[in-house]
């Protein structure tokens, strides 16, 4: 009986909830629409309040009690809203950007025996210069193969197209891209294109060994036929990682095709000065 009634009184006290991890904020059920809102960060990139309770049918009351929610365990943070070219007059808007531990929320990736395997070929061939050109090699290896999928998708679309189908073919892959068009600076000129990818598995590696960001970019240069421009990426810190593409005809082009491996015949997609400035 006395064992019972401490029983009884234990069920009914107050409980003190031990707090949830990264990870089960995520996957918890009762958190789910907590999850539809970081979920909606991760496809679309930094988002503003008024931003994600359009795009998910909710008050923007509702979304920041989640978004407070997020921020206390970590899994998201604010910040200003970058802005690339003029900025109009008044306060940049504030936007929310999931953290490191809020993306490893959604996947696992095995980045510590990923970066020891680079390293290992990096100092097999003696570090240095000739490390960061064996780094570099398997890179151009290991995005070529991956450009050779979507070489078929890339085909079947028009010139003015293309973009959007890599676009698809990279969200088939994990990469949550989008599309933004953007208007040409010449006057009745064909305007370009922001390539995004919201969510890269490989930025934790990207930051020790950039020649991954490089090679992709490569590919990109070669699946799309024109010299693309690399603005920001998740690496280097920024909320997105976003390639700009002129618009067919603006650049030199050639027909897509993949990077042959082991050859340096993929144009180098440089980035200006400019670009480099406002990536950062």
């Amino acid at each position: 009986m006395r064992e019972h009634a401490q029983q009884q009184e234990a069920e009914s006290a107050p409980r003190c909830d031990v707090p949830v991890t990264a990870a089960e904020v995520l996957l918890d059920g009762h958190r789910a629409t907590r999850d539809r809102v970081a979920r909606s960060i991760l496809d679309h990139g930094p988002s503003s309040a008024a931003d994600l309770a359009s795009r998910l049918g909710l008050t923007a009351a509702a979304v920041r009690r989640h978004l407070d929610g997020l921020a206390a365990t970590g899994l998201v943070e604010s910040r200003e809203q970058r802005v690339y070219g003029s900025r109009g007059r008044g306060r940049p808007a504030k936007v929310f950007a999931l953290t490191d531990a809020g993306r490893d929320a959604f996947y696992q990736a095995y980045d510590q025996l990923a970066a020891d395997a680079l390293r290992w070929i990096s100092d097999s061939v003696g570090g240095g210069k000739a490390g960061e050109e064996a780094v570099a090699a398997f890179a151009r290896a290991r995005f070529g193969k991956q450009g050779e999928k979507y070489l078929d998708a890339l085909r079947l679309a028009g010139a003015g197209d293309r973009t959007e189908a890599l676009a698809e073919a990279l969200s088939a892959d994990g990469y949550a891209a989008t599309v933004r068009r953007v208007p040409s600076a010449a006057a009745k000129a064909p305007a370009g294109a922001q390539l995004c990818q919201h969510h890269c598995p490989v930025a934790h590696i990207a930051e020790q060994f950039p020649q991954l960001c490089e090679a992709e970019t490569e590919v990109f240069s070669r699946l799309l036929g024109t010299h693309v421009q690399r603005l920001a990426t998740i690496a280097h810190g920024d909320g997105v990682c976003t390639t700009y593409v002129p618009a067919p005809g603006a650049a030199s082009s050639s027909a897509a095709r993949t990077p042959r491996q082991g050859t340096g015949a993929a144009p180098t997609a440089g980035t200006s000065t400019e670009d480099s400035a406002s990536a950062r």
